[in-house]
């Protein structure tokens, strides 16, 4: 009867014990979690930027023909607004459904012949969005850069 009740002692001691330590791991684990999706986000969005560089300077390579039978290559403000309107579709943002010009900082080199490479390159402030007071006060956010280079033909 005496070690039934020290048993009983026992165990109850160690349901306190298994809250506390429950306590001082949970925080761990929640920041942890959101972590992991606060930058699977970074990356996806990265992902998209480099989607939408690629696909602007797919459109900026090939010449369209004009009234006179010339070939004009897209201009850089219509490779600009293919770029931003990529990202404004497939990246993830919690403010507004589009992007503009201040959000992305465009710039497109060359593309001028036949032959001449095309560079397309985008970089865009990305701010935490899960845990935006606590990263961001820790590193202010990130600039993620793509850039895609083709040749015209």
């Amino acid at each position: 009867m005496f070690s039934s009740r020290l048993s009983r002692r026992r165990v109850a001691k160690r349901k306190g014990v298994a809250a506390v330590e429950f306590a001082i791991v949970l925080p761990v684990l929640v920041v942890l979690l959101f972590g992991m999706i606060e930058f699977s986000l970074l990356f996806y969005n990265k992902a998209m930027l480099t989607n939408a560089c690629r696909e602007g300077a797919r459109s900026g390579i090939v010449f369209r023909s004009n009234a006179d039978g010339d070939r004009d290559p897209l201009s850089a403000a219509e490779i600009r607004t293919i770029v931003l309107n990529y990202s404004g579709d497939h990246m993830i943002n919690l403010g507004p459904d589009t992007l503009t010009d201040t959000d992305i900082t465009f710039d497109q080199t060359g593309g001028t012949g036949p032959g001449d490479p095309l560079t397309v390159s985008a970089v865009y402030h990305y701010d935490f969005l899960v845990l935006p007071g606590f990263v961001d006060s820790l590193i202010g956010g990130l600039d993620i850069g793509a850039r895609s280079v083709m040749r015209m033909e």
